[in-house]
């Protein structure tokens, strides 16, 4: 049987997005939707996502 050819560049960015929800969720008042205005979360995420970038 002959394997699938992979796509190594969606791959990586796949690895990306996976490996940033998985630090997400350390921010339990984000990983539970909290906020219930979606101005609220988006801004939430917003900030999350510099203190991921920053650290």
């Amino acid at each position: 049987m002959e394997c699938p050819e992979i796509d190594w560049h969606c791959y990586k960015d796949r690895n990306l997005v996976e490996r940033f929800f998985q630090k997400i969720k350390q921010f339990r008042r984000l990983a539970t939707r909290y906020e219930r205005l979606a101005r609220n979360y988006q801004s939430l995420l917003n900030l999350v996502s510099a203190v991921i970038w920053l650290a």
